[in-house]
């Protein structure tokens, strides 16, 4: 079968491919919009392929409630009431257009994540190449099939999903649209250990789905991202700030801007180093082929005298006979004299 490409704004995405490297801005804007617009200039020079927003307000993805259900247990935000971690992170729906504006100015890719039907048709008004569907969104699959219809691609993060709701995912988006659809291995925990990361479940997902697999990396660090590639991701999605020191309801577990340039050049780099699967020599190896082992003569020999282990012995450099070739000739007589340093060939052989 062949392998399935996705393409987001021209950009191919897929086996064969460079991966997609996403950074993830989500609340680290801390409610400056100038922040903002800084962010989306460092993943720029970070040499990023996309930069991604998320588009909610408190009251469009949950409620302003006191009760139980509402309140944050364990991890990271623990204590906060959902409506108030939202309304701190959300990004203002008034500033996307200057935020997709900006970025389409210095040449990267936005889009972001809707979170219910008017943010779709907000972005729709932006002209968003791709739609993010978040992990804790999986299992809304009217949501999907609205972005789905849209014909634009689907990005869906499979964090604490089932193989039967992602399963259900990609159906829904496929039977709506066209588009395509990225499957984004993820560890909903923020941050995620790395003994969680379980990264092998990328080719499963792959082969299982039939679709492009990347990570959505919540993990510290860039190891697993770079590992994630090198098992077949073909997109990374990493949140990223300006400084950490500066906090952000995501600063913990997000790159700074020399991190993020880093993720960049080594996850390339590991796309690179997987090449093609052969034992062909490679052209870089081609200056090092005289320096492997050959039967050389290492003492002088007369013209009949017999070839014995003594006088001839696999040595570096290799231009003469292959190694393997020493029982054979030993025993032989020299068809001429041979001085020492002479590579062995038949020809010299009696």
């Amino acid at each position: 079968m062949t392998s399935p490409l996705v393409t987001i704004a021209g950009r191919a995405i897929g086996a064969g491919q460079p991966p997609y490297i996403v950074a993830e801005m989500s609340g680290n804007h801390n409610g400056d919009i100038n922040r903002a617009l800084a962010l989306i200039d460092a993943a720029k020079a970070a040499g990023a392929d996309a930069v991604k927003l998320q588009t909610y307000t408190a009251d469009t993805i949950t409620l302003d409630h006191h009760g139980p259900d509402f309140l944050i247990e364990g991890g990271l935000w623990d204590g906060r009431r959902l409506y108030d971690l939202y309304q701190e992170a959300h990004t203002p729906w008034d500033w996307h257009a200057r935020l997709f504006a900006h970025a389409r100015s210095i040449g990267i890719q936005i889009f972001s994540s809707p979170f219910d039907p008017t943010a779709v048709t907000l972005l729709e008004g932006l002209d968003a190449p791709a739609y993010k569907i978040a992990s804790f969104e999986i299992v809304d699959i009217p949501l999907i099939e609205l972005c789905a219809r849209t014909g634009r691609p689907l990005i869906i993060s499979t964090g604490l999903a089932s193989n039967a709701e992602i399963q259900d995912a990609v159906a829904a988006a496929r039977g709506a649209g066209e588009g395509g659809v990225i499957l984004l291995h993820c560890t909903s925990a923020y941050p995620a250990p790395m003994e969680d990361m379980n990264l092998r479940s990328l080719q499963r997902l792959a082969t299982e789905n039939q679709v492009v697999v990347g990570l959505s990396d919540h993990s510290m660090g860039v190891t697993a991202s770079i590992a994630a590639v090198a098992l077949g991701a073909a997109f990374i999605e990493k949140h990223f700030t300006l400084d950490r020191s500066e906090g952000g309801v995501d600063s913990d577990f997000s790159l700074e801007p020399h991190e993020l340039a880093k993720l960049v050049a080594e996850c390339r780099a590991a796309w690179s180093a997987m090449g093609t699967d052969n034992y062909d020599e490679v052209p870089s190896e081609g200056v090092n082929r005289g320096s492997r082992r050959s039967l050389y003569v290492v003492h002088d020999i007369k013209a009949g005298d017999a070839i014995t282990g003594l006088n001839v012995r696999s040595i570096r450099p290799g231009y003469g006979l292959p190694p393997k070739y020493l029982p054979q000739v030993i025993g032989r007589t020299a068809a001429r004299d041979l001085a020492r340093g002479t590579p062995l060939d038949w020809d010299l052989l009696g």
